[in-house]
């Protein structure tokens, strides 16, 4: 795998340029011989690269290389590495499906989230962006519309809703982020969050007052009937998804019992 580096910013380098970009992408000019590939190539090639070698694999030139051609010639798709960033995020998101028509809103939103998980399996790299001012493309803004509209029956406010959407959003990417610590901490020690557990734990109860830790005490002895559900990343992000969703619908009444 490519060396990670710290969370990048794709698109940020010229906002108004990378929407231009995102939503109808210029094509080289037609003049000249015909252009050996398309940008949809160059961002195909770079989304193979990432996945294979990690984000920290991105550059001008090795996605050129994918390519088969010199990096300069980058240069006419895109101006800089985060616009091309900015494209592959958008792209893969293109690749999840939407939820089925007629759903309500917590069935729906449960299927968005896991898939926003099962696209993050298939892409890690995504974990690597900074999305605070995500590249607004047209499948993010897809996305954004598909859990709104989910929300449309709830009786809320819009800004009621993308609340909501920013909940959801902030609780599958800190899922996402601890199944990815999870990962590293397993090649980087050689052994799985269960083996971890199976060694500190009686380690550490061996050293806990039960009058000044009862708590501790009892949920050590409860992770330990449980130990191999409880060090699964994605049956925790599916106990703590419906803790979420049903803070929303919690949400949810209280706003429609004031109104």
């Amino acid at each position: 795998m490519g060396k990670e580096q710290s969370k990048v910013h794709p698109g940020d380098d010229d906002p108004r340029r990378s929407i231009e970009l995102l939503w109808g992408v210029q094509e080289p000019g037609k003049r000249g011989p015909k252009p050996r590939f398309s940008t949809d190539d160059l961002v195909q090639a770079a989304i193979a690269v990432a996945d294979r070698e990690g984000l920290g694999a991105i550059s001008m030139r090795s996605v050129a290389q994918a390519v088969g051609v010199s990096p300069m010639a980058i240069y006419t798709y895109v101006r800089s590495k985060n616009e091309l960033l900015a494209l592959m995020y958008d792209r893969v998101l293109g690749e999840g499906e939407q939820a089925p028509p007629g759903l309500s809103w917590r069935p729906a939103l449960e299927f968005m989230a896991r898939g926003r998980w099962e696209l993050t399996e298939r892409h890690p790299w995504l974990l690597g962006f900074a999305l605070h001012r995500p590249p607004l493309g047209p499948n993010l803004m897809i996305r954004v519309e598909s859990v709104m509209a989910a929300l449309e029956g709830a009786g809320l406010t819009d800004l009621e809703k993308d609340l909501l959407v920013d909940v959801l959003h902030n609780y599958i990417e800190g899922a996402l982020n601890e199944a990815r610590e999870a990962r590293e901490a397993e090649q980087r020690s050689g052994m799985t969050d269960e083996q971890w557990v199976a060694i500190v734990e009686p380690a550490l109860q061996a050293r806990l007052d039960p009058e000044r830790f009862p708590h501790l005490i009892r949920l050590g002895e409860a992770w330990r009937e449980q130990r191999h559900l409880m060090t699964d990343p994605r049956h925790r992000f599916e106990q703590g998804l419906q803790v979420v969703l049903d803070g929303i619908g919690a949400f949810i009444a209280r706003r429609q019992a004031g109104r």
